[in-house]
């Protein structure tokens, strides 16, 4: 017994610095305090504030759509000046606009609170992961992706749970306006942390020449890259977004399954990723990255798939048990595709150019969170079936995109068979 607790703890280590760690449990509070308010947006906004829900939507669409604008400039600053600095920043624009949001009464207060939180959302996720990647070297890339995937599960994880209980005893506008303050708590501590617990390594900065662009047209130079992000988008959507947006619609109104049983098979699902990211980390190391992404497109087609079925049975816990082992599957093919795709992103980057690099990448995220609900909103009207037999389609072409890449992505595994390079760290 106590070799397998010996093995099971080892597949928890990181070997991480501890600049790093600190980093990673405050991202852990903050999504705490995301978590809080992220189930109950739509909900405040309409039955408390009395905002129609297309209203309230469009409140929740300016967030992410301002975070994504907010991304590509601010990778141009990371790139010139102190991620830690800029990280910082934008903690304290999302702690002003989520304080905000618990004292609004008209749309517009909603839609400017809205935009100053999206805009620090945008800078600071950015920051993060680059501040992140100048704090460790190459070989830890994939563990500190992992570590931050874990931390976000388990902070929005707990706090949705925390914030269901708080609003089932007392629904009513100081329940959430208690939500929102907190949630401004988190982001300000988290700040107050980076400031006295994490050092500021300074960007790397180069002149411009004829065959070296700092901007970026050096980005939009490389097509490599721009086809990775393209391709990884189109699995974001179905592989993620689909799942946490489109499916708990899709089952209330498809399968037998109430509330309760939809909120179980999230929590199955980010429980998972809690559990299995970090270890899974070991498995993905010892992967080409072309056909690690080949598997998380296959797992995640597999997984779309499946949903179907439950479509076709008329008990809840039948189908409920069905559901639950689709997330599991969902939340293997999220565990594989985050820990490839991060570092891979790092590794394309060149120094100068790693802050706009990861700013593309923090964009593909917020493109899906967008695409993913337009897109199944569209389909739960029209096609609700084409929702999961069309996302696998699009996953599978994804996959072949990727896989058709081969050695022109970078590579650690296949660098170290070449003797190009030292072997990956598995954890």
């Amino acid at each position: 017994m106590n070799r397998r607790a010996s093995h099971l703890i080892a597949g928890w280590r990181t070997g991480l610095p501890r600049p790093v760690l600190i980093l990673q449990a405050g991202n852990a509070l903050n999504y705490f305090g995301y978590g809080l308010v992220l189930p109950f947006e739509i909900i405040y906004l309409h039955q408390i504030r009395g905002f129609s829900t297309s209203i309230a939507g469009l409140v929740l669409a300016a967030t992410m759509g301002t975070a994504a604008i907010a991304a590509p400039p601010t990778g141009g600053l990371l790139d010139r000046y102190s991620a830690k600095a800029i990280l910082v920043a934008g903690l304290l624009a999302s702690a002003l606009g989520y304080a905000g949001f618990a004292y609004v009464d008209s749309p517009w207060q909603a839609f400017a609170c809205s935009i100053v939180s999206g805009a620090g959302i945008g800078a600071a996720n950015t920051a993060n992961r680059t501040l992140t990647i100048r704090l460790i070297k190459r070989e830890q890339r994939t563990a500190a992706f992992a570590l931050n995937r874990v931390a976000g599960n388990f902070g929005i994880g707990s706090g949705a749970t925390v914030a269901g209980f708080i609003v089932a005893f007392a629904q009513q506008l100081s329940s959430f306006q208690t939500l929102y303050i907190f949630d401004a708590v988190t982001y300000a501590a988290f700040a107050l942390i980076v400031l006295a617990a994490v050092p500021g390594p300074r960007a790397e900065t180069v002149t411009a020449t004829y065959a070296n662009g700092t901007g970026f047209r050096a980005v939009a130079r490389d097509r490599v890259f721009l086809t990775v992000i393209g391709a990884n988008i189109v699995l974001l959507v179905v592989g993620h977004t689909f799942f946490s947006n489109i499916l708990p619609p899709f089952a209330k109104a498809h399968t037998p399954l109430g509330p309760a049983a939809i909120g179980i098979i999230v929590l199955v699902n980010t429980s998972f990723v809690v559990i299995a990211q970090i270890p899974a980390v070991r498995v993905v190391t010892r992967m080409r990255r072309t056909y690690a992404f080949a598997a998380a497109s296959a797992i995640f087609a597999v997984s779309l798939l499946a949903v179907l079925p439950a479509t076709l049975i008329h008990t809840e816990l039948a189908a409920t048990s069905l559901l639950a082992g689709v997330a599991i599957v969902f939340a293997i093919g999220e565990c594989v595709h985050t820990n490839v795709l991060g570092p891979l992103v790092a590794d394309m980057a060149p120094a100068h150019l790693l802050g706009r690099y990861l700013s593309l990448y923090s964009l593909a995220f917020s493109i899906s969170l967008a695409l993913g609900p337009a897109i199944g909103g569209l389909l739960l009207q029209t096609s609700p079936d084409a929702i999961w037999w069309g996302g696998a389609l699009a996953a599978v072409l994804a996959g072949a995109v990727l896989l058709r890449l081969g050695g022109r992505i970078p590579d650690p595994l296949r660098e170290a068979q070449l003797g190009l390079g030292p072997a990956p760290e598995a954890a």
